[in-house]
């Protein structure tokens, strides 16, 4: 028995438990996997985190809002993930839990699948939290000239460009004053803020500001189809869903969980059979 968990706010709907037990199906392993949403359990987010550390877990996936928070509970050997300061996977198995982030190696996994040959160019990307820290180092690493990042929190995203500066990485970083100047001559639009997602309605992009991108990318998944891909498509960019950053992050993190490698393509139409059948 493999028991894992996701913490998070407004996960009702999350596909992770579907993802992970399916995944150790084709593994031959029996796989448990709740979702753990603190308000809900009556409990903070360390509260939570510690009932998984102490009650047989072997790990457990992080998201919104709680990847930052996540790493002053952990160790974290990982470099990328260190430089990243944010976690999404973590693992019971020492004396100190273990923080890993397969959001940025997801993001790779993706990308490269969605737009094979393409490099990133000049990328908008709204909102600097967890998630968006994570893609600003996959994005550098896919070999993006400049990164352009706006959110409202605008020491959150200096704090990030200063980050990104102090690993040595060879793309440009703008902290822009809004999403217009963000966007202006961008080849691609990222939306790593929250809108989009059910209970918060939106796009961190306004359709106006899509003119000129090639391709896109909204980290919200759930649902897929958000107001933010929806003005893409009809703008004749290609898009990249949620999803893709979901299901690639989450193969990377059911290896770290089990040490198997799932078959990506079994695991993709085993869960489409699943939709069918729902």
């Amino acid at each position: 028995m493999v028991q894992l968990g996701l913490i998070g706010d407004n996960i009702a709907r999350s596909r992770s438990p579907a993802l992970h037990v399916e995944a150790g199906r084709l593994c031959g392993l029996e796989v448990t996997y709740e979702r753990l949403i603190p308000i809900d359990l009556g409990r903070d987010f360390a509260s939570v985190f510690l009932h998984c550390r102490n009650s047989g877990y072997r790990g457990i996936n992080i998201t919104y809002p709680y990847k930052e928070a996540v790493v002053r509970l952990i160790r974290v050997d990982d470099v990328p993930t260190a430089q990243i300061g944010a976690c999404n996977t973590i693992l019971f198995d020492a004396d100190v839990p273990r923080g890993f982030n397969t959001d940025r190696t997801g993001f790779i996994a993706a990308f490269r699948k969605s737009f094979p040959g393409e490099q990133p160019g000049i990328v908008a990307m709204a909102g600097a939290g967890g998630v968006g820290k994570a893609l600003a180092f996959a994005l550098e690493r896919l070999g993006a000239r400049e990164l352009r990042l706006f959110d409202t929190d605008r020491a959150r995203a200096s704090s990030l460009k200063t980050s990104i500066e102090a690993a040595g990485a060879a793309m440009r970083v703008v902290v822009t004053p809004d999403i217009a100047a963000a966007a202006a001559d961008a080849d691609g639009l990222v939306n790593c803020t929250p809108l989009g997602m059910v209970g918060h309605p939106g796009s961190a992009v306004p359709a106006a500001h899509m003119r000129t991108a090639r391709w896109a990318f909204d980290a919200v998944y759930t649902p897929v189809d958000t107001q933010f891909v929806m003005d893409a498509r009809a703008h004749g960019i290609s898009v990249m869903s949620g999803y893709e950053l979901f299901f690639h992050q989450a193969v990377d993190a059911f290896r770290l969980f089990t040490g198997c490698d799932v078959d990506p393509e079994a695991l993709r139409a085993a869960l489409g059979r699943q939709d069918a059948a729902a």
